[in-house]
């Protein structure tokens, strides 16, 4: 299938092997999150690693996230729930503020870019954690890569849901077999590849975006 050519992008070359660059948000588009988030948490005197424990191992807090990825609770409310279990006095913000040192994955956004020009589409499947008052998507400066947007808490549902994979092959309008999904949780992939989409595996190995830029076709910069 020759690749569709998104409004503003080069024209489509025939040779390629895939139309589509799906891409996730965190670890993907972004650079690693975990040096950001603990020099935020030394900064309110917590210990380094409490964003990461409270998140990962508190039950309540654990319950929260997947509320909010889902979009069953707001981000402000989230902020209000969370802070005091993270043992904070203000919950004004509190993604944007522990969120305010993450940084784009540079490597990833120019393979994006370039993926445009060479005529792909390109589409954001991401489990997200609330737009309001926080939009980490607009704080980095990646809504304009997206041809196709598919963000959980606007639709509800969640990776690995296959669902959500499907509506994003519709809004494609694409076969699995014309995409190439990026997401940095192994746990994501196999109902991608159920589909017939092509995965990779965002490690953090410095070969990344050129494995990637490879498979494509593609030049790795635009």
């Amino acid at each position: 299938m020759a690749p569709t050519t998104p409004s503003g992008t080069g024209s489509p070359t025939a040779e390629l092997p895939f139309s589509a660059l799906i891409l996730d948000f965190v670890g993907v588009l972004t650079a690693n999150a975990g040096p950001a988030h603990r020099t935020w948490c030394l900064a309110q005197g917590l210990d380094a690693d409490a964003w990461r424990h409270t998140l990962g191992r508190d039950p309540e807090a654990g319950r929260l996230y997947t509320e909010l990825e889902a979009g069953r609770l707001g981000q402000a409310e989230w902020n209000r729930q969370v802070a005091p279990i993270l043992g904070l006095a203000s919950h004004e913000n509190l993604m944007g503020r522990a969120w305010a040192g993450v940084r784009p994955a540079d490597d990833m956004v120019a393979l994006a870019r370039s993926a445009r020009q060479a005529g792909l589409a390109v589409a954001l499947l991401s489990n997200s954690f609330g737009l309001d008052p926080y939009d980490p998507y607009e704080a980095l400066g990646v809504w304009e890569l997206f041809d196709v947007a598919v963000v959980s808490e606007r639709e509800g549902i969640a990776k690995p849901d296959p669902a959500v994979y499907r509506l994003t092959l519709d809004r494609l309008g694409l076969p699995g077999e014309a995409c190439v999904f990026v997401d940095d949780h192994p746990r994501n992939l196999p109902p991608a590849e159920a589909l017939g989409i092509t995965t990779v595996l965002a490690d953090g190995a410095p070969d990344t975006t050129t494995r990637i830029a490879t498979l494509l076709g593609i030049p790795a910069t635009g």
